[in-house]
């Protein structure tokens, strides 16, 4: 039976870009279900509940078996299918990559307050505060370290594409779109992911989308 992924609009969900692109990045086969967020259509949202009682995208369908949460999917992905590589082999590796998925999925709210996900926004800076900088230089910390200590076998986090990477790849586009100053190591690993044809796939059906969400266009 085919993996379902039931996902938000591509252009603004960052939770929905994490499993998807764990899934194609991994060239796992699977079925997308696009519903769109924040509408004032009240049937988008029974559909979101129709499969999760959390009301929140995304959430994947293995026959019998629903995991919601990007974070729960991938791990569960890794379970799944074990041979993808989602984690590190090594356990040392391995505690370190979920240490950095953790702190990512619970972290960092004042870079996504003031630079929200939104592919087809112009690309150009904004103002932005102590917090939202501080964030910044903690992902630029950890992504330099992790391609310092485990980033020797390839041009990802740690090595290989993983989880890590599906991870921070809303940040991957953030970064982008508010043009936020970044070092050299920083813009390299972007271009590795941007570059990545699961990554280029995502953002050009994120361009396609029509649907608008006003509070994000805002910022």
């Amino acid at each position: 039976m085919t993996l379902k992924l039931v996902i938000g609009n591509k252009n603004y969900s960052s939770w929905s870009m994490r499993p998807w692109l764990a899934l194609r990045g991994c060239d796992i086969a699977f079925e997308e279900v696009v519903i769109p967020l924040y509408t004032d259509d009240p049937a988008d949202k029974a559909r979101i509940v129709s499969h999760s009682p959390a009301g929140k995208v995304p959430i994947l369908i293995d026959g019998a078996v629903s995991v919601w949460d990007s974070l729960a999917i991938i791990e569960y992905l890794a379970e799944r299918f074990p041979d993808a590589g989602l984690w590190p082999d090594d356990a040392a590796a391995r505690a370190h990559a979920r240490s950095v998925c953790a702190e990512m999925h619970s972290g960092f709210q004042a870079l996504r307050n003031e630079c929200p996900m939104n592919l087809h926004r112009p690309v150009q800076p904004v103002a932005l505060s102590a917090d939202a900088k501080a964030n910044i230089a903690r992902v630029e910390e950890i992504w330099r370290d992790c391609r310092t200590r485990h980033g020797s076998a390839g041009p990802f986090l740690f090595g290989r594409f993983g989880a890590a990477d599906a991870m921070f790849a809303p940040v991957v586009t953030r970064f982008h779109t508010f043009a936020v100053p970044v070092a050299a190591d920083t813009k390299a690993y972007m271009a590795t992911m941007m570059a990545m044809p699961a990554f280029a796939a995502w953002v050009k059906d994120g361009l396609a989308e029509d649907w608008i969400i006003e509070r994000v266009e805002k910022v």
